[in-house]
């Protein structure tokens, strides 16, 4: 009678599983409700006392912003610093920023874009003991910042520089020149925020290029940079909006080849009132300088200069007193030299670089005039992330593909590369943020086939001590949903073996043939195929393969993560081998017995929408549709840090430019062709679809377009995401496959 019991019960779990999985996702989860939104952490920041760290929170309920703090060692809240809810003079705040001294926090509220990642909004401080609030200027401002002793705050306001004595309340004005599309001081200019910020690393704050200025130690000099755009040419795009007429959002904008602005630094000394500009021993003819930091010297700034071609990269040491710079360390590279982003001082100023030099990137130590002490990690992998370095212990924390280009693992490893230890024992993507005295970090773990986790480990073994936040309830509600596994692999494609992943239909039989979508970005340094977890795209993907699809993504020559000859390949011909890597990729797929070699079709999103349209007019006999948005029409239409990196200028390289241009293409199509973009996108103009699109009406090549009204590059806001990936389903169904098509209709 047991065994019968057991049985029946057993039959009813598989029965309820089986059924359970049945649930198909729909556009509308992904596009309108939020089904498979992720818990996250945001805004965090490690307390001075290494103990605590503080936490942005919003109340759903009473819909106030607070910072919390919370103990390391317990996850529990022990205290709230600052609630909106106890404001009268803020109904809620985005942002909050601590003095270096935590007594005071600025306040952001009431913000508004102004392009790229640059926004102004009201600005309030906080005095946490006092628990008085006092705000900066009645005017919108831009990146307040608390000098190191937490007396004043400089910030910019319509392309000039105030300090504002925090004590006095008095605001004094320190730059005089600025003016909107002329002269700004202290904030980066457009092309400088767009291709010298970084991306966002985990719920840690990304570095963007919107502030360019910066205290010294002593709070009493500030640097800055000067942007002369003057005489970099104007672009302007209609609004549309609701009213009667529409209006223009002009703005500068330097395309490949054209005049960039001019750029200087200075130094602003509160002790004279005067400012200084600084020179340097090079006669730079056209140059950028993509980042300044002070060093522990409160007299020694570093500042890094950049040719135009960035393939020669300089770091110099300004001694702000004797008005004297001096070269420490100079970079060449026949390509283009990487930024270095991890620039660290240690007490005796000498300092912690990245550098490409021997072909990977890699953590090297230097002395404070610029002389090698040595090469802390080294071997073909890459360092993709500097966490920091822990001076009581002499210890270097990082992040690396040693685990396989597509994953990622938090290491240590000592000042002098020895006793190198991973930290991190889950594989795939693991990301840290450490406390302030390098004794914890909060690990965010996920993968193809796991939710983000948060936990908190020990900084000196990687042990996970607790979890914080996971997201299971995610999980179990996707195990609701039929869903295949995307399945990692290689593929070797002319001469190359490339990173590959395949989404297969749930109900996948081998004897029949399906119908192909191939997704890729391909991008210099870009990584698409990589073991972490699902991206709104990848639960569209599920919902094709549900439709019957096989989904492929292929990251080809001139992706990241695989050293630097790899991505450099593309140099001076953006397009080239990128093209040639997806046609052949799609051939040898399209010989798989499971695969309909006369129904592959592939898409993608900016240089993505560039690679697809390049790939359909050149492929014309692999691939039989192809969605192109956003995308680069012309190199020649493009922002001039980003394009000559990879290209030099189309005056020096003009048939670079052209030969892999899709517009100059377009006699070949002979496939379905989707284009879209957004009129109000900044960053790759509505001029390149313009041109393509009459490139290909003169060819009289028909195609399907669409462009969104005001929407910018990432084309969302209201319901635009749900229409324009119905739009791309509809189109898919329509050129790949004929029997879905019928049977959605």
């Amino acid at each position: 009678m047991n065994y019968r019991k057991y049985s029946f019960c057993v039959c009813l779990f598989i029965t309820s599983f089986l059924s359970a999985q049945t649930k198909e996702i729909t556009l509308e989860d992904i596009w309108k409700y939020g089904t498979f939104r992720t818990e996250s952490m945001d805004a965090l920041h490690s307390m001075n006392n290494g103990q605590q760290y503080s936490v942005l929170n919003f109340d759903r309920g009473t819909r106030s912003t607070s910072v919390d703090v919370y103990d390391y060692k317990t996850l529990k809240k022990v205290n709230t610093l600052v609630s909106s809810a106890n404001l009268d003079a803020i109904p809620y705040f985005t942002d909050y920023t601590f003095s270096k001294d935590e007594q005071k926090l600025l306040l952001a509220t009431n913000q508004e874009s102004i392009y790229r990642w640059s926004s102004k909004g009201h600005y309030f401080v906080y005095d946490v003991k006092r628990t008085s609030l006092s705000l900066i200027d009645e005017d919108k401002i831009q990146e307040p910042l608390f000098s190191p002793d937490g007396t004043k705050v400089v910030f910019a306001k319509e392309n000039n520089l105030f300090i504002k004595d925090l004590g006095s309340e008095k605001t004094t004005q320190i730059t005089f020149d600025g003016k909107k599309n002329e002269i700004i001081n202290g904030i980066g200019d457009w092309v400088y925020q767009e291709e010298f910020s970084e991306s966002p690393v985990s719920f840690k704050k990304p570095f963007t290029f919107v502030r360019a200025f910066d205290w010294n130690a002593d709070s009493n000099k500030i640097a800055f940079i000067r942007f002369d755009e003057t005489e970099v040419p104007e672009f302007s795009m209609d609004i549309y909006g609701q009213d009667l007429y529409q209006t223009q959002q002009v703005f500068k904008y330097p395309k490949a080849g054209e005049p960039n602005s001019k750029v200087s630094l200075h130094i602003y000394s509160l002790g004279t009132k005067k400012t200084n500009k600084v020179e340097v021993d090079k006669a730079y003819n056209d140059f950028y300088i993509p980042r300044m930091k002070w060093t522990q010297n409160p007299n020694v700034l570093s500042a890094q200069y950049m040719n135009r071609h960035q393939n020669e990269l300089d770091l110099w040491m300004i001694n702000t007193e004797k008005n004297k710079a001096d070269l420490v360390v100079a970079e060449e590279d026949d390509a283009y030299v990487e930024l270095s982003t991890s620039l660290t001082f240690l007490k005796d100023d000498s300092f912690i670089w990245t550098s490409e030099k021997d072909g990977f990137n890699h953590i090297y130590h230097y002395n404070k005039d610029g002389k090698l002490i040595n090469q802390v990690t080294k071997g073909n992998w890459e360092v993709t992330n500097y966490y920091g370095y822990d001076e009581d212990n002499s210890t270097v924390f990082y992040q690396s593909t040693e685990n396989g280009s597509i994953n990622r693992d938090v290491y240590s490893i000592k000042l002098n590369g020895r006793n190198k230890e991973r930290l991190t024992k889950t594989v795939g993507t693991n990301n840290a943020v450490f406390n302030t005295d390098y004794s914890y970090f909060i690990n965010t773990f996920s993968s193809a086939t796991t939710p983000p986790e948060y936990t908190l480990n020990s900084a000196s073994s990687g042990n996970v001590i607790k979890s914080i936040e996971d997201n299971d309830v995610l999980a179990q509600k996707l195990s609701n949903y039929k869903t295949s596994k995307k399945e990692f692999s290689t593929i070797h494609v002319n001469g190359n073996d490339l990173n590959m992943w395949m989404i297969k239909p749930a109900d996948f039989d081998e004897n029949q043939q399906y119908p192909l979508l191939m997704y890729q970005y391909s991008g210099p340094g870009s990584q698409e195929v990589k073991n972490q977890w699902n991206e709104p795209n990848d639960y569209w993907f599920q919902y094709l393969t549900q439709k019957g699809y096989v989904i492929a993504c292929v990251d080809g020559r001139g992706t990241g993560y695989k050293g630097a000859a790899f991505k450099k390949v593309t140099q001076n011909q953006l397009g080239k081998y990128e093209v040639e890597d997806q046609i052949t990729a799609a051939k040898q797929l399209g010989e798989l017995s499971y695969i309909d070699s006369s129904r592959i079709g592939i898409w993608g999103w900016s240089y993505g929408g560039y690679l697809s349209s390049n790939a359909l007019f050149q492929g014309n006999n692999v691939f039989k549709m192809a969605i192109a948005v956003a995308p680069v029409g012309s190199w020649r239409f493009y922002d001039s840090i980003y394009t000559e990196r990879f290209m030099t200028t189309p005056q020096e390289n003009p048939s670079g430019y052209d030969d892999n241009s899709p517009i100059n293409h377009v006699d070949k199509l002979k496939g379905d062709f989707l284009l879209v973009h957004g009129s109000g996108d900044d960053n790759v103009h509505v001029q390149n679809t313009m041109r393509l699109a009459e490139a290909l009406i003169q060819a009289d090549k028909q195609f399907d377009w669409a462009i969104y009204p005001d929407k910018n590059h990432g084309i969302y806001g209201g319901n635009t995401r749900l229409h324009l990936y119905k739009k791309m389903t509809n189109f898919i169904n329509e050129t790949l496959g004929d029997k879905i098509a019928k049977e959605e209709k």
